[in-house]
């Protein structure tokens, strides 16, 4: 059986795909029974779709596989804690369990800002994992906001210089 850093690294890979097309590097991986049956990385920007996060698209295309809206017995590894747009489609699936790289403490609803995963007044409650490859998850989000601030700052100076 392989271990959660396992997956993680999976969607570390997602994420890095999300990078290359310019997405903010987040990817997420589903598996069950120790086998991946979903992976999928942030298209918000390719697709103009505010829904179109790595988790959303990966639960869409887990279920489409199972062939169920159940996801009962699946874990989510995702490389940002999920927001609570993500966090109500893990609820409303019944993902078992949530297993997330770095901490999002300006919209993280899996015990950062909030916990809608364990909140008991829902009929589901998903077991909740943080941290685990936490600083390469983390850096791979520093490094492209970084990246992406340098760039606006230049292309600020070559509006003003001209």
């Amino acid at each position: 059986m392989r271990n959660d850093e396992y997956y993680m690294r999976l969607a570390i890979e997602e994420a890095k795909k999300a990078e290359q097309m310019g997405e903010v590097p987040i990817g997420a991986v589903i598996v069950q029974n120790d086998e991946i049956i979903a992976k999928a990385h942030n298209l918000r920007e390719r697709d103009q779709r505010a829904i179109a996060h790595a988790e959303l698209l990966a639960i869409d295309e887990a279920c489409q596989k199972l062939g169920t809206w159940r996801l009962e017995n699946a874990t989510l590894y995702v490389t940002l804690e999920p927001c609570a747009m993500c966090a109500g489609a893990i609820v409303l699936s019944r993902i078992k369990r949530v297993v997330f790289g770095a901490s999002d403490p300006k919209g993280g609803c899996a015990g950062t800002l909030m916990n809608l995963l364990q909140e008991k007044r829902f009929n589901h409650q998903a077991e909740v994992i943080g941290g685990i490859l936490e600083r390469e998850c983390g850096e791979l989000l520093s490094q492209f906001f970084r990246q992406l601030r340098e760039k606006k700052k230049q292309q600020k100076r070559g509006l003003l210089s001209n």
